[in-house]
Order: structure tokens, then sequence, then C-alpha cells
């Protein structure tokens, strides 16, 4: 396989990942004297703040995506390549890629983040996360799927247990995906799902901090908290998760909620590339730049948005993982790299903060900026107007807006399909039995699957259906003397002669009626 990119005399730039950065870098050397490659596993670019709609059911996945041919067409200099990096070699100036390596004059590494699960495999497992499209179609899948299945249980505690949502991380991602479930309950789902009773779902968003929506102001987070709770959402703060057993998340002080549904977005790291030596990538997998977000110990290698982590006396723990931040220093680092190749001194990064939002859901946002800050309809609808014009695209904005207004007016959110299923792992729950044989099944051979119970409402008075008349039998002739027959899967071993069974009692083995399984908490069965 060979990557057939053209040789130029001209100066080569690889970046890689085409988020918010490395669109914007690519954006700003259409006119530099240079060749400039763009690597990504995805060939689309992808508006992260909008995935939850997605996940909710409020948005096609296309209306928040944009093909990168076509984002970049007519760009002279522009060269894109679908693949997926696996590493740097710095002392040969080479990509490592699965389709071959690529040779750079320059690298930008535009990677962005990942889902951070600090370590518990347990939360990684059984949680759900919104970093994607693939991952939110699995999310709305699965949320859906979850309210299919509970129409299908007897018990209330079932039910409940597929139908309660949990979300963990006070961040914007939790809140706007807490406030949108929150909607789907109030109007949508009663509508969808009659036969359940939606009392009965509950909600729950858990902070380890002391208040939501750390980094903006105490006012903004505090007027979150407020408008989730009028939704009928249970917040928890102060209260740290502590492990995910048997269908319950632990958390706090001895709390513990059932829920099927289990979503993390409780913090994000970075994601640094093989190759780079020890002391450029930092704990939390963030690459270490200096005020020109060249990489540490390296000269033609550099790091803009949330992989990069600029540590100055005004950001000790680097910049926020946000957007602006990253197409900020996109900005900057095309200048300054024409000023290299130039010879001349590049220029420091200085963030500067235009604010922050969060939506809540319908008339409900919070918005902070430099000097002051609202709440309610109207930050609402400046949250609306931005992310709108945020979108790649006309045509995402056009379908995007049309989509919102008839949602609005209509509290319909139409797009709450099981396209593609999502299946997890099952879970074995403390206590479960093995699966009851039917008493009569050879050893090695499997029972038929069971099924589970179709709970259709009675709609009036319906007759019984018409049984099928029942094959005479002929009773099997009482031998006292007879010795019964060897089994077929066990040669040269003869069968137990059946038990005399007093009438009235029951033979051993199997589940009696009104009988307690061990070690589990189910009912006694009927």
């Amino acid at each position: 396989m060979n990557v057939n990119i053209p040789a130029t005399d001209m100066p080569r730039v690889v970046v890689i990942g085409c988020g918010f950065g490395g669109m914007e870098l690519v954006k700003k050397l259409r006119h530099a004297s240079v060749q400039v490659v763009l690597l990504d596993r995805n060939n689309y670019h992808n508006f992260q703040p909008l995935l939850y709609q997605v996940a909710t059911g409020a948005l096609e996945p296309d209306s928040i995506v944009y093909p990168i041919r076509k984002m970049f067409k007519g760009q002279k200099n522009f060269i894109y390549r679908y693949c997926e990096v696996t590493g740097i070699v710095p002392e040969r100036n080479e990509v490592l890629t699965n389709i071959g390596a690529i040779s750079y004059d320059f690298l930008v590494i535009a990677t962005g983040s990942q889902t951070n699960f600090f370590g518990n495999k347990d939360f990684e497992k059984a949680s759900m996360q919104i970093k994607s499209i693939p991952s939110a179609l699995n999310l709305r899948s699965y949320i859906f799927q979850n309210f299919e299945k509970a129409l299908l249980m007897n018990s209330t505690y079932e039910k409940e247990e597929l139908m309660n949502v949990v979300v963990v991380g006070g961040g914007p991602t939790g809140v706007e995906v807490s406030g949108a479930i929150a909607e789907l309950k109030m109007h949508v789902l009663p509508s969808d799902y009659p036969e359940l009773d939606f009392r009965s779902m509950k909600i729950y968003l858990i902070e380890a901090a002391p208040n939501l929506l750390t980094g903006m102001s105490a006012e903004s987070a505090e007027k979150a908290r407020k408008y989730l709770e009028e939704m009928d959402v249970h917040v928890w703060l102060n209260a740290p998760v502590e492990k995910y057993e048997d269908g319950k998340i632990y958390f706090g002080k001895g709390q513990s909620i059932h829920a099927e549904t289990l979503i993390w977005a409780a913090g994000v790291s970075g994601t640094a590339l093989p190759g780079l030596q020890e002391a450029a990538v930092a704990k939390n997998q963030r690459i270490n730049v200096n005020r020109w977000n060249k990489v540490e110990g390296y000269e033609n290698i550099f790091a803009i948005g949330d992989v990069a982590l600029m540590v100055t006396e005004d950001t000790p723990r680097g910049h926020p993982m946000v957007a602006p931040v990253a197409m900020q220093q996109a900005h900057l680092l095309a200048r300054n790299l024409q000023r290299i190749m130039a010879k001349e001194k590049p220029v420091d990064f200085v963030y500067k903060n235009k604010g922050a939002m969060a939506t809540v859901g319908r008339n409900r946002a919070v918005v902070d900026l430099p000097k002051f800050s609202f709440q309610g309809w109207f930050a609402w609808m400046v949250w609306l107007f931005v992310h709108l014009m945020s979108l790649a695209g006309h045509r995402n904005r056009v379908v995007t807006f049309f989509t919102w207004v008839w949602n609005y007016f209509t509290y319909d959110q139409s797009l709450r399909l099981i396209i593609r299923p999502f299946w997890k792992e099952p879970r074995k729950k403390k206590g479960d039995a093995p699966p009851a044989t039917a008493g009569n099944e050879a050893p090695g051979m499997k029972s038929a699957p069971q099924t589970a119970a179709v709970n259709i409402p009675p709609q009036g008075s319906v007759p019984p259906p018409e049984q099928a008349p029942i094959p005479e039998t002929r009773p099997m002739p009482q031998n006292p003397q007879m010795t019964p027959p060897a089994s077929p899967d066990m040669p040269g071993q003869q069968m137990p002669p059946a038990a005399n069974i007093p009438p009235g009692e029951q033979p051993q083995g199997g589940i009696q009626p009104n009988q307690q399984l061990p070690g589990s908490n189910l009912p006694p069965t009927a």
C-alpha cells in the first residue's frame, strides 16, 4: 500500500485530526507556501457540542458533521488521507499509519480528547459515552431499546431498572444530556409508551464537586441546578461515584441507584501518540507545549487544542479543553509556522476568553460573559444562535434550524429510532441461578432459549382459541422385572429406575410452584 502523496519542494505540514483546531489550522494555511496533509480516521468534521442531541433523538447525525473533502474543496495545497495514526518516529520525521509512513517537515498534533474513566475499568465497561457519532448513536439505540425491553418485564423493580438513567459528571455535557432526557420524559416518552408508568422513572445527575458547571460563575451553576430540579432531575453534589455492581451505581456515603443506563460525562483526558519522549507527555495524556504550541523537546512538532498542555502563570493547569482555545491556537500557529519558515521569532499565545455557556432545556440556559452573566430564555436564544452559526456548512445550519423550530412547537423529537441496535455483554447479577433444564435433557444438550413474557394489555373480551385435540397415548406396560435400557449418551451405564412418588408429592429437582430460588431475591414462582 502506498500513501501516494505527491512530492513537492514546499515544506510539508502534516496535521493529525480534523477537530476544531485541525480544521481551523488547515483553513488558515490556505494561501501559505506549504503542502498541507491532513490525516483523520473519520472523513468528516464532527461538531461535538451537539452530540447529546443526536443521542437523544433531537437531531440527525448528518446535521452536525461535514465531509472533509467538501470542506476544503478548491484548496490547492491540501491533501487528505483517511487513515489511523499509530505512532510517530521523530528521528526520521515520519508519522506511522495503517496505510504506510508519511514524512513531514512540520507536524501538528490536533487529536483532541477522550473520555477519562480515572482508571475505573468497571465504569468503562458498563457506561455509555458521548464523544463521537457512533457512540451517540449507540446511546440513542440503547435508551430506546431499554424502554422496549421494559414493556416485557413483570416486576416494577425490573421496569425501573431499565427506565432509570444515571449521568455521572456535572459539566456542560452532563447538564445538557440530563436536561434533554428530562424533556423526553415530560413530552415524548409517555405518548410513545402509554403502558409504562413514567412517574417511576428517575433521572440522576451525580457530581463529585460541590457545584455544577465547574469553571462557570456560581450564579450560573446554581441556576442550572434549579432548572434541572424543576425538570425532575435528581442532582447529587459532593457525591463521587465508587463502583458499579449488580446493576447498581454506588456513590457518596452509602448511596446507591439501580439503573441499566449509565452515561459517563465525568471528565476527559488527552490523546498523546506513541513515539514522543516521556518528558513531553503529562500524566493525563496531554502534551506539554510552550507558548508557541511547540512540543517540549522538539523543534518541528506542535500540538494544539485539547491535547496541548500549556502551563503559564495564568494557567497553572493548562487552558480549558474547549473549542475556542483550539481555534485561537490554530489561528496563531498558522501565522507562527510562516514566521518560523521566514526565520522570524514566533508570537506567544494568549487566550482571549469570550465566555462560556450551557443549555439545560427548552427556554433554559446559562451564559457567562467576561463582565456579566445572564440566564433564562434570552440566554437560551444566545446559545442557539452561537451553536447554529458554528456549524460547518449552510445545509447543516438550515436543517438544524428548522428541526429545532419543529421540535419547539410540536414537542416531538421524531428521530427516536433504533436503526443500529446496540448490544452490551449480558450483566450477571448476584444470585442468578443457572437455567433450569427441561428434565429429559441429555448431557451436552442445550435447552431452548426462554422467551420473555409479552405483556399485552387486554383489549376487551376475547374468546379463548380453539384447542387442538390431544393425541391418544398408550400406557407403558408396568413390568417390575424390566431392566431400564442403557442411555445412548452414556454407553455402558444403566438409567436409574423411576422413584416411587407417593400421591400428592412432587419429584425432587427443578423449580416448583411457590419455591424460593436459593440465593435469589426474586419472589416465589407462581
